[in-house]
C-alpha cells in the first residue's frame, strides 16, 4: 500500500483518517484520495527535474484524474497541464492553470476546441496531422493570432506495454510518422499563422522498462539534429508521460532513473522540455471503497458480489487490469484464505473485478479498497444502469472533503426530454 495508506489499530487508514469514517460519512462506493501521496509523487519527480539542470516544465495529463480539486492541487505546487479535449482545457483553467502552461494534446481537435485553446492563449498546440496543422492555421488566421504548435511524433517504438494504450507504433492513430516530418516542417515555415516551436513524442502508458523510451529518445535526438541540420529552428520537445506504478507489486521506473536517460540523450541539445506525467503522480495515491452486498456459492465457486461496479471502475473491465483488493477491517494473523470471485451488481457478466481471488474471511457488510484507484478510476467512471456517479472524497491529514458529490438519478433526469410528439 503507498505510504499514506496503512492499518493503524486495525483499520485502513489514510494519512489519519479510516475509510471506515468515509464510509460512514459518504456511503460507498466512493474514491478517496491522498493529497500527501499526490504532493509527495509529485516532489519527487521535480527534484530529479532540478537535479538535471534541464529547464522543464512539468504539465499533470488531466485525463489520469480531472477533479478539480486534484488539477488546483497539482496547479499549487506548480504544474501545468497536459489536455485532450475542451472539457479538459475548461476544467485547467478554472482549476487554475495558467493558459500558457497547458498543452493541448490530442488527435481529434475540433474547430470549436481550437478556437477556444486560440482565445485563451494556450502555449502549446500538439499536432499530430497535416490536416489539425492546416486548420489550426486557418482559425488562427480568422482571429489575427499565431498559433504555438510542436508536432507529435510517432517513432514506431513499441512500448512494451498493454496493447490498449501503447501509442507510438506505426500502425497506432496518434502522431505523425517520423519520416514526413522534415518535409511537414518545411510546409509549416510557410504558413503566416503558426509558429514552430519544436517537437513531442509519447509512447504510451504504463510503462515499465526504459528501453523503450530509450529508443524513442534515440529517435528523437537524430531527428532534432538532422532538422537543424536544414535551418530548423528547435526550441521545445515535449517527451510526454508513461511513468508506471506499481499495481502487483512489479519493479517499475523510478523518475530519477528516468530523468538520468533523458539527460544521457537529449540533455545535450539545449531545447526546454515538457513531461507530462498523469498515473505516476495520482494513480497510487486513491483507492474505491465498496461494501460487500452479498455471498454467494455457485458451481463450486464464492462469490462476493459488491456495491461497486464495472461503471464506477472501468479498468478490469476494459484491459483486464489487476488492483490489489484488501479489506479495510484488518484480517487476523493466520486468517484462512478463500478463492473468491469479486463482482459487482451491473447485468452483465464482465462486470467482475477478479476472479478466484485469495481473500481471507468475507461477511455481508464488510468494507473493501480496491488499491491504486487514483487513475483513470473516478476519470471513466458513467452512469451505466442508471446508477448514481461514484463520489470523491480527498483527505488532508485529519480531515477529508467530498470533491464530487454522489450524483444520482433526479440530476440525471433533469437532462433528459420528453418527445411530446412521440
Amino acid at each position: 500500500m503507498d505510504r499514506n495508506i496503512e492499518y493503524r489499530n486495525g483499520q485502513m487508514t489514510m494519512e489519519s483518517v479510516t475509510m471506515r469514517q468515509i464510509a460512514a460519512a459518504v456511503g460507498t462506493p466512493c474514491y478517496v484520495y491522498s493529497a500527501a501521496g499526490m504532493e509527495r509523487a509529485y516532489r519527487r519527480l521535480e527534484a530529479a527535474v532540478l537535479a538535471s539542470k534541464i529547464p522543464t516544465t512539468i504539465c499533470f495529463a488531466v485525463k489520469a484524474n480531472p477533479n478539480l480539486a486534484v488539477i488546483n492541487l497539482f496547479s499549487k505546487l506548480g504544474s501545468g497541464a497536459d489536455v485532450v479535449s475542451g472539457g479538459e482545457l475548461e476544467r485547467a483553467l478554472r482549476a487554475g492553470i495558467a493558459a500558457e502552461r497547458i498543452v493541448f494534446s490530442g488527435v481529434g481537435k475540433t474547430r470549436a476546441e481550437i478556437a477556444r485553446a486560440l482565445e485563451v492563449g494556450i502555449g502549446q498546440f500538439n499536432v499530430e496531422s497535416p490536416s489539425e496543422l492546416a486548420m489550426i492555421n486557418r482559425l488562427a488566421a480568422a482571429v489575427n493570432l499565431v498559433a504555438p504548435v510542436v508536432f507529435r511524433v510517432n517513432p514506431d517504438v513499441d512500448a512494451a506495454t498493454h496493447a490498449k494504450i501503447s501509442t507510438g507504433k506505426k500502425d497506432n492513430k496518434f502522431g505523425i510518422a517520423i519520416d514526413e516530418i522534415p518535409s511537414l516542417w518545411q510546409l509549416a515555415l510557410k504558413l503566416p499563422n503558426v509558429k514552430l516551436l519544436g517537437l513531442a513524442v509519447h509512447i504510451g502508458s504504463q510503462i515499465n522498462e526504459l528501453g523503450p523510451s530509450r529508443q524513442a529518445f534515440i529517435k528523437m535526438r537524430e531527428l532534432v539534429l538532422n532538422l537543424r541540420s536544414q535551418g530548423a529552428v528547435i526550441e521545445r520537445l515535449d517527451l510526454g508521460g508513461g511513468l508506471a506504478i506499481s499495481y502487483r507489486g512489479e519493479k517499475t521506473v523510478a523518475p530519477e532513473d528516468f530523468i538520468a536517460l533523458i539527460s544521457e540523450v537529449i540533455g545535450d541539445l539545449g531545447c526546454q522540455l515538457i513531461l507530462e506525467p498523469g498515473r505516476y503522480l495520482v494513480g497510487d495515491s486513491g483507492v474505491l471503497l465498496t461494501e460487500v452486498l452479498y455471498r454467494k456459492s455457485q458451481s463450486g465457486r464464492e462469490f462476493a458480489i459488491v456495491d461497486a461496479a464495472m461503471n464506477d471502475l472501468m479498468r478490469p473491465a476494459l484491459y483486464g487490469s489487476y488492483h490489489h483488493i484488501v479489506p479495510v477491517a484488518e484480517a487476523a494473523d493466520g486468517a484462512p484464505l478463500t478463492p473468491f470471485d469479486i463482482v459487482g451488481p451491473i447485468c452483465e457478466s464482465t462486470d467482475s473485478f477478479t476472479s478466484g481471488r485469495e481473500l481471507p474471511p468475507l461477511a455481508e457488510g464488510d468494507l473493501l479498497a480496491f488499491l491504486d484507484a487514483g487513475a483513470y478510476g473516478a476519470s471513466m467512471s458513467n452512469g451505466y444502469n442508471s446508477r448514481p456517479l461514484v463520489p470523491e472524497v480527498m483527505v488532508k491529514g485529519d480531515r477529508f472533503d467530498v470533491i464530487r458529490p454522489r450524483i444520482g438519478a433526479e440530476e440525471f433526469y433533469k437532462f433528459d426530454k420528453l418527445c411530446n410528439e412521440c
